[in-house]
């Protein structure tokens, strides 16, 4: 190729196509778990058409070719998604047009745009998952797609695949240090935009529930959150981790009311220790916070409300570390107000007949709410209620049909049929929704709070005393409470009934289960303290570090920093201390010294012989060591002699010895 022959027409090397192959791979595959299957086939169709046009079997697609792929992929983008926008579809088209760039791969300008492409790929997939193994795997893509851009500088590396690799990581374990400097110090910006995941927003609970609704969740084991408590964790009876209120009721569903809202009002009143803990939880799509009763947190945009539940302005799209604080023993609400008397007895105008016979003869048999509440949980107890995952089917009288024919259910049934009899006992009630318990992790000292924890539970109002708690589900079952959902749901047939390859069927196994909690642990820190690094922790990090955050002061010392990582990354790299690894080179190198101290140096490009001849008329009464120098290594360097580095040494000892110091070259009229 010429040299003035322009860029965007030379032609692309067998290596760099052969990695820019592997590297979409590695960059499609993490993606398939969220993408249609038709991708495969369209990333098959694609390279097998590059590899038969590099093979001239085949020609690049015309136009007419290249506008009927962009048009059927668009078609069948918008057939899987419903749209072309949106995160599934905007990357599912992304991801796409990624493959069929492929097939019109001409020049070098063109494999290099797709490698840029690959970039934004591979950070797409941090949209779906952004766990350590996630992060671990996107090394791997990065480094394929270094690799195919090595390829394409037609250097000696051109037929060396696994030296392109080893350089291609090389050059990114080189590049960590300035990561990390940008990671800690980088102000850290909010996103600029929020996309809602449709997968991560329809986990975890809902803003209404019926009792099929927690139950499914019991059978699913994926995250809900983790926490962290600073001092010991409490029992685990006092575990009920508070998500929203359900206070309206149509005869089928709990539901949110309409009247709440923010608590600025609400009146309560701390009394005991406080509990402190911090929770990293998972995208959920829906903006309340998970609290143990009564909480609180100093999380930007979190507000308790006047049910207290605690709640953000926007849903949670991504992984949120906030601390919080509550008092178990809090006196809560004990004057309660008209509005919300209203929204915590209502009740649908018929329905349940027998159920609101019986809550009034209740009533005429127990005067004080207590005693009631005692009365109905001591029902639950001794008669013959039972605790399953697939209770079964439901009339149009769901809650006499429960109490008085099935007999069993879930938390959700135990609940819902205790706050329906309180109501129409004229009691203020309500459904607490949320979770209960959680796994300890001994090495990390944390819960981990899944859905399978999901649970519903009883606040009654009682005059003086306020809101108090009450768990129907305890009388069925207390080893749900005192063991927590795993063990207690074990044996149910319908316990991690859609999860066949979950770890936690292995619980069993010792070393399965020590692996696994090992794995959760490192997952918690790389949530905890790399996902959960944000402006807070920064600002709380820079303060520790540089005491009151100054322009004056944090700048040179930003800058510094970084200027003292390059330069240590430049030693690294030029490494000037390092010795010639050839012993012939290495001899070289000492006999060009010795005669620099001479005044006599080697110019770029000049070869052994001809400085030897020009140091020889320098210095004729060492020339002839100097040509005997010069002779032996070229010999041993290019005529095919047996290495022999020491006879050099010999020579470069003698001529040592024979040259002064500070010894000038000849002039010419000496000579």
């Amino acid at each position: 190729m010429s040299r003035g022959q322009p860029s965007a027409i030379q032609p692309i090397p067998r290596i760099a196509l052969t990695w820019l192959l592997v590297a979409q791979v590695l960059v499609i595959l993490p993606h398939l778990l969220h993408l249609p299957p038709w991708i495969i086939g369209l990333w098959l169709l694609c390279a097998g058409w590059r590899i038969q046009v590099y093979r001239m079997r085949a020609r690049f697609p015309n136009g007419l070719e290249r506008a009927g792929l962009m048009l059927a992929t668009a078609a069948a983008v918008f057939l899987s998604r419903g749209s072309l926008i949106g995160l599934d579809g905007g990357v599912l088209l992304l991801v796409a047009a990624f493959i069929i760039k492929l097939v019109e791969l001409r020049s070098r300008r063109d494999a290099l745009l797709l490698i840029f492409l690959g970039f934004f790929v591979v950070v797409t997939a941090y949209l779906f998952d952004d766990s350590l193994l996630a992060a671990l795997y996107s090394l791997l893509p990065v480094t394929a797609l270094l690799a195919a851009l090595i390829g394409l500088q037609h250097s000696g590396l051109a037929e060396r695949p696994a030296a392109t690799f080893k350089l291609a990581a090389s050059m990114l374990l080189q590049a960590v240090p300035l990561m990390l400097l940008l990671f800690l110090f980088f102000p850290r910006l909010g996103p600029l935009w929020s996309l809602p995941n449709p997968q991560q927003s329809s986990t975890g609970l809902s803003d209404s529930m019926a009792p099929a609704d927690v139950a499914e969740l019991s059978r699913s084991p994926a995250l809900a959150f983790r926490a962290s408590f600073n001092g010991a964790i409490p029992p685990r009876e006092q575990l009920y981790w508070r998500a929203l209120t359900l206070e309206h009721f149509d005869g089928r569903r709990w539901s949110q009311s309409a009247g709440s809202r923010r608590g600025g009002a609400v009146q309560w009143s701390p009394q005991g220790e406080a509990l402190e803990y911090s929770i990293v939880m998972q995208p959920s799509g829906r903006p309340w916070l998970f609290v143990l009763d009564v909480g609180l947190s100093e999380l930007p945009g979190a507000s308790q409300m006047d049910d207290f539940r605690v709640e953000l302005r926007r849903p949670v799209l991504q992984n949120l570390l906030y601390e919080a604080r509550s008092w178990p023993a809090a006196l809560r609400q004990p004057v309660l107000p008209a509005e919300m008397a209203r929204r915590t007895l209502q009740l649908p105008p018929v329905g349940d007949p027998r159920s609101r016979e019986w809550a009034a003869q209740l009533r005429r048999q127990h005067e004080r709410p207590q005693e009631l509440v005692a009365a109905l949980l001591q029902h639950f107890n001794r008669e013959p209620y039972g605790y399953t995952l697939k209770p079964p089917p439901v009339g149009e009288h769901s809650i006499d049909e429960f109490l008085f024919r099935t007999r069993q259910g879930f938390c959700a049934h135990y609940a819902g049929a205790m706050v329906f009899v309180l109501r129409a006992a004229g009691i203020p009630a309500r459904v607490v929704a949320g979770y209960q318990g959680g796994e300890l992790n001994a090495a990390g000292n944390y819960l981990s709070v899944r859905q399978l924890d999901a649970h519903a539970w009883v606040e009654y109002w009682q005059e003086g005393r306020g809101w108090v708690s009450v768990d129907p589900t305890f009388q069925v079952a207390p080893e749900r409470i005192e063991l927590g959902s795993q063990d207690a749901l074990a044996s149910d047939e319908g316990f991690l009934e859609g999860s066949p390859l979950s770890p936690l069927r292995y619980r069993d196994i010792a070393w399965l289960n020590q692996l696994r909690l090992a794995w959760d642990n490192i997952n918690h820190n790389w949530q905890r303290w790399v996902l959960g690094y944000r402006g807070e922790q920064q600002l709380s990090l820079l303060q520790r570090w540089f005491g009151t955050l100054e322009w004056h002061t944090l700048v040179p010392a930003l800058v510094g920093g970084g200027a003292l990582l390059l330069g240590l990354l430049a030693l690294w790299l030029f490494k000037p201390w390092r010795r010639e690894r050839d012993p012939q080179r290495r001899v070289l190198r000492r006999f060009e010294t010795l005669l620099r101290r001479h005044g006599l140096h080697r110019a770029p490009g000049e070869g052994v012989r001809a400085f030897a001849a020009r140091a020889a008329q320098a210095l004729p009464q060492q020339g002839e060591l100097i040509a005997a120098f010069a002779a032996a290594f070229e010999a041993q360097r290019y005529a095919g002699a047996a290495a022999a580095p020491e006879d050099m040494r010999r020579l470069l000892r003698r001529l040592r010895r024979e040259l002064p110091w500070r010894a000038r070259p000849a002039t010419e009229d000496q000579r």
